[in-house]
């Protein structure tokens, strides 16, 4: 019974955070290979290393700089996140017309 929905919530659900960091409990391989984009404040944003659509944030390496441990250092920027899968034709609020 439940069989019918799963492909249907699989298509659609992207979730509310995600990581790049494999340490991260965030991070999930499957839905990362699909690939998921981000706009952030109505900008295509390439650079993203974690994202939280609720809290509204993204994180972004801070250029060449790196930690202590020799990751690199995180910047968070706060504005409007919208994730979406690179797979679909086209993003979130627009039609997909050939």
């Amino acid at each position: 019974m439940t069989d019918d929905k799963k492909p249907e919530e699989k298509k659609s659900a992207i979730p509310d955070r995600l990581s790049l960091d494999p340490r991260s409990p965030h991070f999930d391989q499957p839905l990362l290979e699909r690939g998921v984009g981000i706009r952030f404040n109505g900008q295509e944003k390439t650079n993203v290393e974690e994202y939280c659509v609720s809290e509204g944030w993204i994180k972004v390496a801070a250029g060449r700089s790196l930690d202590r441990y020799g990751r690199p250092m995180m910047l968070t920027l706060k504005g409007k996140v919208e994730p979406y899968f690179e797979d679909e034709e086209k993003g979130p609020g627009e039609t997909a017309e050939a």
